[in-house]
């Protein structure tokens, strides 16, 4: 294989591995899963706004870390997994409509925001007396916090790092 069929894969191992790392820190408080989720790593799903190839690591990152973090289950893996492979196949289908890459962003933020949606039904499904609408609500509240946080960060970052031209 050629480093340019190679880099991909390795940034995109970085990225999961990122993703991880940035997990660890809210799990040690209980804030990476439940009903509240303040996972900073949620920041790099806006990678996929500069350049559709890096889902494969945001999505490597949420399945390793719901897999083997706080929580941890096949419902956790399975449901955070596709959560986050819906919003950024989304994302990075009607972002190309948008010109600015604040509109993007904006768009990846509601997009994440409202998924959260299956967030709360499996936290309903392995928590029992766990209602939707006050997890859904927090669920959503908290991601959009999250990622509205890191937007900006991640568009500092972009001028810095530029994030597209780094999996070409």
């Amino acid at each position: 294989m050629t480093s340019s069929k190679i880099r991909p894969w390795i940034i995109n191992a970085l990225v999961a591995a990122l993703y991880i790392v940035l997990s660890v820190g809210p799990a040690a408080f209980n804030l990476a899963s439940g009903a509240i989720q303040f996972r900073v790593s949620e920041g790099l799903n806006h990678l996929a706004v500069f350049n559709r190839k890096y889902i494969w690591g945001i999505v490597a990152g949420v399945i390793l870390f719901d897999a083997f973090g706080p929580g941890a289950s096949l419902l956790n893996v399975l449901f955070g997994g596709a959560q986050s492979l819906i919003a950024l196949l989304l994302v990075t289908w009607l972002g190309p409509k948008l010109k600015t890459v604040w509109q993007r962003m904006a768009l990846n933020i509601f997009l994440f925001t409202i998924s959260m949606c299956m967030i709360a039904w499996m936290l309903m499904l392995v928590g029992g007396g766990t209602a939707f609408w006050p997890t859904y609500l927090t669920t959503a509240i908290s991601e959009f916090i999250i990622m509205t946080i890191t937007a900006p960060i991640m568009y500092g970052l972009d001028k810095i790092l530029h994030f597209s031209a780094r999996l070409q």
